[in-house]
Order: C-alpha cells, then structure tokens, then sequence
C-alpha cells in the first residue's frame, strides 16, 4: 500500500536533503502493529532529525516523527484490535525507526499506548511529547514533594512546545506560575495558559558569579540550560526541586555545590521517551482528569499539512519562531 512520508537522505558530499516521497508499508521496519497516522506533531527533535543531526538519527535515508496518533491497521497484538484509536510519543519512533511525519508507521506493541480518555487524537498531538515531558517533569517534582503552597514556579522557554504546555499544567494543578520569555508580544498568549506573571529572560540569567542568590522562586521547569539552568538552582527555595527538560541555549551547565548541600535544592532530569509503560500510563491519567488542559489547547496551536510542515515550520522551529504547538495533520479517519 503506497503512502506519504517525509524523505531525508544524505549525500555523497554529507549534505542533507529532505522531500515527500511516496513508500511502501513493506518498506517498513519490523513491529506487531501499522496504524494509519491521522496526526503527528513537531518538535525540535524532529527538527534536527530532519536537518542531519546524526546524534538523534544515525542513519538516513529517514522519516522523522516522535509523535504520532491514528487507528490501527493491522496488529498482531492481542493488546491492540484493527480501528482501535491509539498514540505514540518517543521510544524510537522518529529517531531511528521511521516516525510519525509518514501517512503509516509500524512499530512493536510495547511502544503504543490507547488514546487516553477526555481526548481527541488531534488534542493528543496538540500535548504529544511537549505536553507528556512537561506532565512527567511536575510528576517528578510532585514525587520529591513539591506542593502549590511552597511557592511560584518557574517556567523557561514558556512560549515553546514544552514550556507552554508547562505553564498550562502548573496553572491547572495550582501553582502559582512566573512565564520567563524573550518574545515581546507573548503576553496575551502566555496569560491565558495561566501564567501569574511575565519576565523577561534576564531576570534568570546571572551574571554576577556568586554561589547562591537571594531566593525568589520554589521550583522550576527549564529548557534552556546553561547559565539559565545554574541562575535558577542558585536562586530557588529550600528543599525546592528544578527539572531540566531541554538545551535550546546550552547543553553545558557550571554551577557549584552550594545550591544542593545548603539548601537542599534537587535538580531533576526528565527524558520522556524511555519513560516506563506503568509510569506512562500514569502520567497520561493525570494529564486526563486533575491536569486536564483541554480547554486551553486550541489557543496553542497551528495545524499544516505535510508540505507546509516540509517548506516552512522546519526551519522555523530551528530558529525560534515557532510558538506553542504545530500539530501535522496526515490523513483522514
């Protein structure tokens, strides 16, 4: 059965070229079970799978896509029945195993999850692996103990993908939220997700080399890094907890000691897609009942077709101009 996918293949000369090609489900890796792709959504992983970066795809030609959400075509899972409607978000898929930026995937049982009660398959892409890492990063925090009443949390890179669906879920769960961001007309659009309050990027990059500062926030979500990542752990609240979700301005991190021997801050790591099954499907019961954002999602949102998605929004993602979530809409039911 021919289908559309997203094509990136490498040149004799090592350069990298992307189109829309159409394939085979024969051409497709081993797995217990094909669905039809209705939605997929992009994230920056997909982006720099897409541009040639061998540290997220090692080998090409490839079709990018860590998310993905469709009906099952053929399964031979007694987990999963024919028409059934399900989700992916991380494991392989879009890394090393063709993803979710082709009309069919096919993929092992263990990575596939129902789609979750309180949702469309469309607003399971609007979350996709954004909103599941930042559900997974209050989670985690939640396990160490964090609570609304110790204080705000800060939320770096708030009008991205992860960033706006952490602001969202913090709102919902009651935390007081601080919306750090360097775009200018974010405002409006950060307000509504629930943020309490708006600064900008310098309010959390430090420059002054002391170990610890006065403290002004209980917790935190980055995805920045760097010397973002080291103000804010300097400056949080006893025995408060700050996850690292993201590298968009560093992948580097120098900080000292101080801030987790004298006031008992946890610096937390979240990496989505080898999140286990048992925990997985908790994660995605929270994010259906006591942090439900549905009614926040369409504000978030741009929904484009593959071609769109292959022309513009690759690039854009790269270079910051994406805000919120773009969500890629493949085939009909």
């Amino acid at each position: 059965m021919p289908f559309k996918a997203l094509w990136i293949t490498e040149t004799a000369e090592g350069k990298f070229e992307r189109k829309i090609v159409e394939r085979s489900i024969d051409d497709l890796p081993a797995g217990e079970v094909v669905i039809k792709v209705l939605y997929s959504a992009l994230n920056y992983k997909d982006a720099l799978s897409a541009t040639g970066n061998k540290g997220i795809t090692r080998n090409y030609p490839h079709t990018p896509g860590i998310d993905a959400a469709g009906v099952v075509e053929i399964s031979r899972s007694e987990l999963f029945t024919v028409g059934q409607e399900v989700i992916i978000t991380g494991f392989d898929l879009g890394m090393n195993t063709c993803g979710g930026f082709g009309e069919y995937i096919r993929v092992p049982a263990a990575w596939v999850v129902r789609k979750p009660e309180g949702y469309t398959l469309r607003e399971c892409m609007i979350l996709g692996t954004a909103g599941f890492t930042a559900a997974s990063a209050l989670f985690k925090m939640e396990l160490m103990g964090q609570n609304p009443q110790q204080g705000p949390i800060v939320v770096t890179g708030s009008t991205g993908g992860v960033g706006s669906m952490a602001v969202a879920i913090l709102n919902k769960a009651g935390y007081e939220v601080i919306a750090i961001t360097g775009k200018a007309n974010a405002a409006e659009y950060l307000t509504h997700l629930g943020a309490n309050s708006i600064e900008s990027r310098e309010w959390v990059y430090d420059t002054t080399g002391k170990a610890l500062l006065r403290p002004k926030w209980a917790g935190a979500i980055d995805t920045v890094g760097g010397n973002t990542l080291s103000t804010i752990l300097k400056g949080c609240q006893l025995e408060g907890n700050v996850v690292s979700t993201g590298l968009v301005g560093s992948s580097q991190l120098a900080t000292t000691v101080y801030p987790f021997i004298l006031n008992g801050v946890s610096l937390l790591g979240v990496g989505s897609a080898e999140t286990p099954m048992a925990r997985r499907m908790a994660i995605w019961d929270k994010l259906s009942t006591a942090w439900n954002i549905k009614d926040k999602l369409q504000a978030v949102v741009k929904e484009v077709s593959l071609e769109e998605l292959n022309a513009t929004y690759i690039d854009a993602i790269l270079e910051g101009k994406v805000m919120g979530r773009i969500v890629v809409k493949l085939a009909e039911k």
